[in-house]
């Protein structure tokens, strides 16, 4: 399995933000081929220490590495990798990485 992992960091608007996610951005991500699963954070995000600087984390699994390069370099992987600049106000770190359940 591949991820991507999508850190966004706290907006300047955060209910626009969030309004935006879901209206918009969400939408585009579901169109890419591929995409196995999407998931995005609920309430805060943490850790263990405390309050992290993020307002959101969003999580894309795709089947193996070569499925997820495939899909980002798509026109809609291409579409929805563009957008983030529209609603990401405070910045995002984006990871992407194979995984393996243990």
């Amino acid at each position: 399995m591949a991820k991507l992992v999508s850190l966004y960091n706290h907006p300047t608007d955060p209910a626009a933000f969030d309004e935006y996610l879901h209206a918009t951005h969400i939408p585009l991500v579901k169109k890419i081929a591929a995409l196995r699963s999407l998931e995005i954070s609920t309430g805060g995000v943490f850790t263990p220490e405390g309050p992290a600087p993020y307002h959101l984390v969003g999580v894309l699994s795709f089947d193996s590495m070569a499925d997820l390069q495939s899909a980002l370099s798509s026109p809609e992987g291409q579409a929805a990798g563009a957008d983030v600049a529209n609603f990401a106000t405070g910045g995002a770190t984006i990871l992407v990485f194979e995984s393996t359940q243990v």
